[in-house]
């Protein structure tokens, strides 16, 4: 970690760049959607399973299309790809404002979660590990934690906006700071893309080849670690979405809940920074056997207490397990799978992962309405991280012996 300060001097620009990039994709997000939910239901006289329908519905269809446009990042330039994807982002945000009707809502949100999550967080990872390679887990965590800023500043700012301008014209100044911001600070940023330098190979690593998408789809280890990879942001997504029914299930205030998000926010800057110190000094790959340890704890203390402390207790154990899931997410792949198509490869995986954020808050919105206890689907979602922690297990040892071999 003593070698932070001087790869920030080096690299501030780069990383500064992923790391706007996944700030600014907040917009996107579940957890800044959700924030105009309760608006959402009562204008449009949506239930909980309803509104969780037309929001699977969305994301489910911008997870298609991802893999198709996430190619462009291996065939534009970074800056390019940033010019079509924030403006894109900036328009949905207007069409928010400007909804009429449960089909342009529909096609709103389907353009926020392509744009926001999945396009922005897409070219920040892909850019961090093409353009890193012994310093990787540093690059990709220093970048990574920009959502998490956003989960601690976003919702505060928009609930004042809201209050202040009404709902629908804080969408206005998302949309403005879009434009006026992140634009020209990306764009300043990322214009000069890096190169690695000769050194940066890691001594550990052996060459990997660099599979296609078509190769990566065929092995069987893509598919293992996959089912633990999408464990962290369908749960997370799950639970942020229904915040307040679970608030309201558990007799909270929602103050003290609001204040939880600030703690798990600490926990995973920590932790991903951490993370990217290890992953640079181990692999990624020897590191996927424990980050979902954290996860199935904080879900088994959520599911089985009711005290106002295991709302704080489950934000930092979630905390700890995405600081470790959002760097190794990032470093993992160019380990296994190479750097001259990553942007093809990326943009599957993060399409199944915003397919994993659509399915959580549309199945459990049904089981809400058909009730099923909430407490008793977050225990299931427990139990699936501990079978997960030992099909990682399995699986790092595979990886370290083919990339050996």
């Amino acid at each position: 970690m003593n070698s932070l300060a001087g790869f920030l001097r080096e690299n501030a620009r780069w990383v500064a760049g992923g790391f706007l990039l996944t700030f600014f994709s907040s917009y996107g997000q579940t957890f800044f959607i959700s924030l105009s939910a309760g608006h959402i239901r009562a204008e449009y006289g949506l239930s909980h399973g309803g509104f969780g329908a037309l929001y699977m519905v969305a994301t489910l269809a911008s997870a298609l299309t991802l893999p198709q446009i996430g190619k462009l990042v291996d065939r534009w330039s970074v800056v390019q790809t940033v010019w079509l994807t924030v403006a894109m982002l900036a328009l949905a945000c207007i069409s928010m404002a400007l909804s009429a009707s449960i089909v342009m809502l529909a096609v709103t949100i389907y353009f926020l979660r392509l744009f926001g999550q999945g396009m922005m967080s897409h070219i920040a990872m892909t850019a961090m590990g093409k353009w890193f390679a012994a310093q990787r887990g540093r690059a990709v965590s220093i970048s990574a934690i920009g959502v998490n800023l956003g989960e601690a500043s976003f919702p505060f700012l928009f609930v004042f906006l809201a209050g202040a301008l009404g709902w629908r014209n804080a969408w206005y100044v998302a949309a403005l700071t879009l434009a006026v911001i992140a634009m020209p600070a990306i764009q300043m940023a990322m214009r000069v893309e890096r190169t690695p330098r000769s050194g940066d190979a890691p001594e550990r690593a052996r060459a990997v080849r660099d599979w296609t998408r078509t190769e990566t789809l065929r092995d069987p280890l893509f598919h293992i670690m996959m089912a633990g990879v999408l464990a962290p942001p369908f749960i997370g997504t799950t639970i942020f979405f229904h915040q307040v029914y679970l608030v309201e299930l558990r007799g909270w205030s929602l103050e003290a809940f609001a204040a939880s998000f600030t703690l798990m926010s600490a926990c995973v800057v920590i932790f991903a920074l951490i993370t990217g110190y290890l992953v640079d000094r181990f692999s990624a790959v020897r590191l996927l056997p424990v980050y979902l340890v954290p996860l199935a704890l904080a879900c088994f203390v959520l599911a089985m207490f009711e005290g106002q402390w295991s709302a704080f207790a489950f934000m930092a154990l979630l905390g700890v397990s995405y600081g470790f899931s959002t760097t190794l997410t990032g470093a993992l792949w160019p380990e296994l799978y190479g750097t001259a198509n990553l942007g093809s490869i990326r943009s599957l995986i993060v399409a199944l992962m915003v397919f994993s954020t659509a399915l959580g808050p549309g199945i459990t919105g049904f089981l809400i309405d058909a009730g099923v206890p909430y407490p008793s689907q977050i225990f299931a979602m427990s139990l699936y991280c501990v079978v997960c922690v030992a099909a990682m297990a399995v699986a790092s040892r595979v990886a370290l012996a083919r990339n050996a071999g």
